[in-house]
């Protein structure tokens, strides 16, 4: 559905790279995926929720960041739902109106 779009897209997770490899295989997802064990890019993108009245810590919210071709950010959703986000994400680059891949 995604690759319809002429667009790059990839998944940033905090968790470390052994658990992301783990992740990527079970899921079976072919996209990169990035580990950000040290919540740095995190903290930066303003997406981690802080769960420590439940020691917990600091955890990553999901949000989908739609990036244009100069860089600057175009679109953020905050409310990404894991058993919709492809469909949801097709929709945003839709209304964005996200060139189609050349075949």
């Amino acid at each position: 559905m995604i690759r319809q779009f002429d667009v790059q897209y990839f998944m940033i997770s905090v968790d470390k790279l052994e658990d992301n490899i783990a992740f990527a295989k079970k899921e079976g997802a072919d996209f990169p995926m990035l580990a950000d064990p040290t919540k740095e890019t995190a903290r930066k993108y303003g997406v981690l929720a802080d769960l420590s009245k439940f020691n917990i810590g600091e955890v990553a919210s999901r949000h989908t960041f739609y990036i244009g071709p100069d860089g600057k950010i175009t679109d953020i959703d905050r409310k990404v739902n894991p058993a919709n986000s492809g469909q949801d994400i097709v929709t945003r680059l839709t209304a964005l109106n996200v060139p189609k891949a050349k075949k």
